[in-house]
């Protein structure tokens, strides 16, 4: 049996080739700056779900 993901959602990277250097890019990021590239990429992609 699988536990649900606390809240209820969920994201799923399944079948995605990028790279985390074509996400994020080459330059030195802040981590405040890399969550913002991450959710962009999630919802861009649609890969969250509930």
């Amino acid at each position: 049996m699988v536990k649900k993901a606390f809240g209820g959602y969920t994201i799923s990277f399944k079948g995605r080739t990028e790279t985390a250097e074509q996400i994020f890019g080459s330059a030195p990021l802040a981590p405040s700056e890399m969550t913002k590239k991450l959710w962009a990429y999630v919802k861009g992609k649609k890969l969250a779900g509930k």
